[in-house]
């Protein structure tokens, strides 16, 4: 009875975790569909991009349908505990297990298509590319996220400061942005070739490099939470009407 009750806590821990974080990314969801313009509208400025990306301007609802997924699948694993139903821990094992296989199925998918991941993200590259030189300076909306990207990532451009050649910015002002001259106080031609910041993509690159332990360790912690769930919600079943 003990060891029942200590299961339950548990499910209950499992869950509320669960609950929680499909509750944060539905609200992050609804947020991005309703500022879609704001947050999304520079990727309408990117020309020739591949259908894949344009696919992130439904990056929104995606984000609320996986969120109202995560909260409901939570709801279910506390009901069951608490009310003991069979029917209930029964769907939450089958749900958590669906969604551990396609984590395997899509890490494992990853690993073997890597050269074609890389592919595409070339033709992300050249895409950005082409939308910088022509919108950058030209567009408020499409600059002012690009502007907030180099800020943060302390980057210039996407593969450096040769991407903001004959565009609108550079072509009006013969300057470049602040962020591809940190050292100097005009940031012309020469000063942006000198200093040599790097570009966002690889700044993207070197911040993901320097978090792969963390990141690696999320991973697992996520992979060992859903089998922790499973077992428990497994042990309960078995033990509902004992």
């Amino acid at each position: 009875m003990c060891c029942k009750g200590f299961l339950k806590i548990m499910m209950f821990v499992f869950n509320g975790i669960i609950f929680l974080a499909g509750a944060a990314i539905l609200a992050v969801g609804i947020w991005v569909a309703v500022d879609r313009v704001s947050l999304l509208g520079f990727l309408d400025h990117i020309d020739d991009a591949p259908p894949q990306l344009a696919q992130l301007a439904n990056i929104g609802y995606l984000l609320i349908g996986v969120g109202a997924f995560l909260a409901l699948m939570g709801f279910l694993g506390c009901c069951g505990a608490m009310k003991e139903s069979k029917c209930m821990l029964l769907s939450f094992f089958v749900i958590v297990l669906i969604i551990f296989l396609i984590e395997v199925a899509a890490g494992i998918v990853l690993i073997v298509f890597e050269p074609l991941f890389e592919k595409f993200l070339d033709e992300i590259g050249e895409s950005v590319t082409k939308s910088i030189k022509g919108n950058y300076g030209s567009d408020e909306g499409f600059t002012s996220v690009w502007n907030s990207t180099m800020s943060e990532l302390k980057c210039c451009g996407y593969n450096n400061y040769t991407d903001f050649m004959d565009s609108p910015f550079v072509s009006t002002t013969s300057l470049y942005p602040d962020t591809c001259c940190t050292n100097s106080t005009i940031c012309n031609a020469n000063a942006a070739d000198r200093e040599d910041i790097k570009g966002c993509f690889q700044a993207l690159e070197q911040l993901l490099k320097d978090n792969a332990v963390l990141l690696a360790g999320v991973a697992l912690g996520i992979a060992a939470l859903e089998i922790a769930a499973m077992v428990v919600s497994m042990v309960l079943y078995k033990d509902v009407g004992k």
